[in-house]
């Protein structure tokens, strides 16, 4: 017999089968800073982008080096300097974030060359394209202060990157940016992300940051849209500097139509992979409206439907259909979805002649009950049935008699039912009947 640890492994890998499905092929482009190098984290992080590598994801990594600098500039006893938020780069500096770029690059390169037997990286045999990428050009004078060396993105050599991703390579990019006439900027590489991201139609842009999105009362929050994450910058003083910067160029990103954008925490280990294949997350997804839908099915919806209604009537909470029959209603039901995901479904059955309206089906995934979704739906059909022009509501349950009570209805007998449904009635089920007035 297989442990209990085999079913669960076993069933945890086929829950992650879908994202395989569904990133296969897509371009992702995922940020960090130098921090993650300079801590010792980047081995893990290696692991598991090589996991989305072999996964079929086309993958651009983009690296920052603020720590290294600011070390190479510590060795020559100068102080780094800032404006608002921006590193002011002159030449010494800019000869420092050489240095820094180029230790970097071959950090990187080298981690993802290993390929010991009996570990992650074994036989993954992954190889890297880095180059001029970025042209860039100077920030100039702002409020006075002068950037020098200090640049920003002018545009992005796309065709050659998607070139290299075609080929089943990593591509590379550090914060360091090129002009025409062969001078060298240093830009930052949240900015380089974002450029990136949007230049190639990426379908994910992902920042690990030193710290979480989160509240004032130090709550993550799990999504935002483009608008909510504006607004909570701006009076989000609560985030980190880091965390901010991420945000912001995230909540640019899906304005400018880029899928989805992740700001993950980088402290937590294989935090990337838990926001990329579990529905929970790890970090904060970014997205240009709201994921979540209520809306009528269709016929594709089909498969998620019975997935949430079989359990129910194995049980005998519900009535069982069958898929044909589910196929002949399906425009009877209405869904309501997060991220392409049902989490629950119902149908309206009316009665014309009564002017009364069936309510039937009514389920939700058990790892999403407790959350209001069962209500969304309730009130949602209750608006329909109104506008259908029904005057009652009822509903047939064996066991969720209190949930409809505390929400309006009264328990009542068959006689209540419509005639043509009133002749349907199991009497050995003994379902009860509750109604609820539509004013």
């Amino acid at each position: 017999m297989p442990l209990e640890s085999d079913s669960r492994f076993v069933s945890w890998f086929r829950s992650v089968a879908p994202y395989f499905h569904a990133f296969r092929g897509r371009t992702f482009v995922v940020a960090f800073g130098g921090e993650v190098l300079a801590d010792g984290r980047f081995v893990g992080l290696a692991h598991d982008l090589n996991l989305l590598h072999s996964a079929g994801i086309r993958l651009v990594l983009v690296h920052g080096s603020r720590p290294q600098i600011n070390r190479q500039l510590k060795r020559r006893r100068v102080a780094p300097r800032y404006s608002q938020d921006m590193r002011i780069t002159d030449a010494v500096a800019l000869e420092c974030v050489k240095e820094a770029v180029g230790v970097l690059r071959v950090e990187i390169e080298a981690q993802f060359s290993q390929g010991l037997p009996n570990s992650p990286m074994a036989g993954a045999a992954i190889r890297l394209a880095a180059g001029n990428y970025i042209v860039a050009q100077p920030i100039g004078v702002v409020d006075g202060v002068d950037f020098q060396y200090t640049g920003q993105v002018r545009r992005i050599d796309s065709a050659t990157i998607a070139e290299a991703l075609d080929h089943g390579r990593i591509v590379l990019l550090s914060n360091l940016g090129y002009s025409p006439t062969g001078e060298v900027f240093n830009l930052a590489m949240e900015d380089v992300a974002l450029a990136t991201a949007v230049a190639l139609r990426a379908d994910k842009l992902v920042f690990l940051s030193d710290a979480p999105v989160v509240d004032r009362d130090d709550r993550m929050l799990p999504e935002l849209t483009a608008q909510e994450a504006e607004r909570l910058l701006g009076r989000g003083r609560h985030l980190s500097d880091e965390t901010r910067r991420c945000l912001a160029r995230a909540a640019r990103a899906v304005r400018d139509g880029v899928a989805r954008a992740h700001v993950v925490s980088r402290g937590e280990d294989g935090a990337l992979l838990i926001e990329l294949f579990t529905h929970e997350g790890s970090g904060t997804m970014l997205t240009a409206d709201k994921l979540e839908r209520l809306r009528p099915a269709t016929i594709d919806d089909v498969g998620g439907i019975l997935q949430l209604i079989e359990p129910l009537e194995v049980e005998g909470t519900l009535v069982r259909r069958g898929r044909e029959r589910l196929e002949q209603e399906i425009g009877r039901f209405f869904v309501i979805e997060h991220d392409q995901m049902i989490l629950g479904c119902a149908a309206l059955y009316p009665f014309a002649r009564a002017k009364s309206v069936e309510l039937a089906a009514l389920a939700v995934r058990p790892e999403y009950r407790g959350r209001g979704y069962g209500e969304k739906l309730l009130e949602a059909l209750e608006v329909r049935a109104r506008a259908m022009g029904m005057q009652k509501l009822f509903v047939l349950t064996t066991r969720a008699s209190h949930w409809f009570i505390e929400r309006g209805f009264a328990a009542d007998g068959v006689g209540a039912l419509p005639r043509e449904k009133r002749g349907l009635y199991n009497w050995q089920r003994r379902s009860k009947v509750l109604v609820k007035t539509l004013r």
